[in-house]
């Protein structure tokens, strides 16, 4: 069972009956990747059934069904939402969706009132485009972003508009938006908020998690994460991972659409060997560049993904044979040196991968040894 199994079956069961849990989180936050902005006037407030309504006026079902991406169908939640009692009485507003090639960020947010006495404010996670996907990897070697900064702002302005207690949360890297505008967001705003969750949203770098806002707020976070997740354990976490169970396999479990739910929580599950191999190779990869190195990576990658003309990171997978030609050409016109650094570090990679899986493997091997002693 999904969110949609869960809206179906357990819709008509109110807050006052069964109070806010970690799954509604998620149908919040998946909600999050619908474009409100077609349907909504700036700074609008509007009952979710009637931004449903204008919403299905402009798609068809079966246009949302075939749009090419994981968070595609999001918008179809809706119609499970204004169906039953849990979120008949559900508002948005604040809805803002920034795309800045020249920042090099994407950050989209919304607030949402179930009713219940409390506001959750969403942050979205990566989008379509390659700006958003070029800002994942900035996490990596800047300190901060300035869509994280863009987080805490929208967070400020949201809270200053009501005065309910908070839920903040996100998917990807909408998670680590929540943890970051929680931690970094006005003192007495943060005592207002009650949990934040991070659904697969990746860590941070330790120069955040060693300041006194993230240690604040710690104690509210929940971090979830598939089974064989990538995404959520990327970079530095503090907090113990709550792992779920997905009916997708690798990468595509980050698609939270394919968590299972039971009744009002999330099937519990234990971390693959696989991602706990990701986890260390990419740390250690990470841990031998400079921010430098980090940065050099990532520009190249993405001038060889904006040489092929494409703005998404969908038009790109489609056009592999621009995506081919443009690294073939891009390769040769970078020169020797630097050329020889991009080789080496993604030799570094495969090294570290190789180091990473023998680790696991031996730990794992120790474990069981020890289960059988015991």
């Amino acid at each position: 069972m999904n969110i949609f199994d869960y809206l179906t079956w357990r819709g008509d069961v109110p807050f006052s009956i069964d109070p806010f849990n970690e799954v509604d989180n998620l149908v919040l936050c998946q909600l999050a990747y619908t474009d409100f902005g077609e349907v909504l006037e700036t700074g609008e407030s509007c009952p979710l059934s009637e931004a449903a309504q204008r919403f299905f006026a402009k798609h068809t079902r079966e246009e949302i069904i075939n749009t090419p991406s994981f968070y595609a169908r999001a918008p179809l939640l809706m119609e499970g939402m204004v169906a039953g009692a849990r979120f008949q009485d559900l508002y948005i507003k604040n809805y803002i969706n920034i795309v800045d090639h020249q920042q090099t960020a994407q950050i989209s947010a919304i607030t949402f009132l179930p009713g219940d006495g409390h506001a959750f404010v969403a942050f979205r996670g990566t989008d379509n485009t390659l700006v958003g996907w070029k800002e994942d990897l900035a996490l990596g070697y800047q300190v901060e972003t300035y869509g994280q900064k863009r987080a805490v702002a929208y967070l400020e302005e949201a809270a200053s508009q009501t005065e309910l207690p908070l839920y903040v949360g996100g998917h990807s890297k909408g998670g680590n938006f929540a943890i970051y505008a929680a931690s970094f967001c006005d003192s007495e705003i943060q005592k207002r908020i009650l949990r934040v969750f991070s659904n697969d949203g990746p860590g941070f770098r330790e120069e955040i998690t060693a300041r006194e806002g993230y240690h604040r707020i710690l104690p509210k976070v929940t971090q979830i994460v598939p089974e064989e997740s990538v995404f959520g354990m990327l970079l530095t976490h503090l907090t113990e991972p709550k792992v779920i169970r997905s009916d997708a396999s690798g990468i595509m479990q980050h698609d939270c659409l394919s968590w299972q739910v039971e009744k009002n929580a999330f099937v519990p599950g234990t971390l693959s060997e696989k991602s706990l191999i990701i986890q260390r190779a990419m740390s250690e990869w990470i841990r031998e560049m400079d921010d430098d190195s980090r940065k050099f990576l990532s520009n190249t990658l993405f001038s060889v993904l904006e040489a092929t003309g494409e703005n998404t990171i969908y038009g790109v997978i489609n056009s592999k044979l621009k995506v081919t030609e443009a690294l073939m050409n891009s390769l040769s016109e970078l020169p020797r040196e630097e050329r020889n650094e991009l080789l080496s570090w993604i030799g570094v990679l495969f090294k570290s991968g190789s180091r990473s899986a023998v680790t696991v493997y031996k730990e794992k091997r120790a474990g069981e040894k020890e289960k059988a002693k015991g």
